[in-house]
């Protein structure tokens, strides 16, 4: 039996993740703090920012089975080790063959609700990973730090899902 056609879409979300908080182990206090102009935020605020709204989406997309994380305060060995946690319940999530057109409701702290269907929340979930990340990488390069190659093509050829075959092979 083969798995879900979006589990490399979500390994690789994880996996760009996890390269991304990798990437800023190094860097100071101050350089994590730095402000981002055009960004979200300073990195380590943005970096929680992905993680917190990832443990969401699974507890949304989990019947609230997954839990939610306070993301504030946690540094980048807290944040990876939630990231972790989420990379072992998204392949449950997928493998539940979700109904795409199924709507999900969130009830807002305002009263209001919010109304998607399962296929958009978890489109969601790829895009805003992907959105951040490219920020990050962004606020590194601004601080002169080369950032990790996150893209989907590196993530196939380092987990062997993909491979250039040269000509005449």
């Amino acid at each position: 039996m083969t798995g879900s056609p979006l589990d490399d879409a979500f390994a690789h979300h994880v996996w760009a993740s996890l390269r991304v908080i990798d990437a800023c182990e190094a860097l100071s206090r101050e350089q994590l703090e730095a402000p981002a102009p055009g960004t979200f935020g300073p990195i380590l605020e943005t970096m929680r920012h992905i993680v917190g709204s990832d443990s969401w989406y699974l507890h949304r997309l989990s019947g609230e089975r997954h839990p939610t994380i306070e993301e504030e305060g946690m540094d980048l060995a807290d944040l990876r080790a939630a990231m972790e946690r989420n990379a072992a319940a998204w392949p449950g999530i997928l493998a539940a063959d979700p109904d795409a057109d199924e709507i999900l409701e969130v009830h807002r702290d305002d009263g209001s609700v919010y109304r998607a269907t399962k296929g958009i929340r978890l489109a969601q979930v790829i895009h805003h990973g992907s959105d951040h990340r490219s920020q990050i990488c962004t606020a590194l390069t601004s601080l002169g730090i080369e950032p990790p190659e996150i893209g989907v093509w590196e993530y196939g050829n380092t987990v062997g899902r993909a491979a250039e075959v040269p000509a005449g092979s």
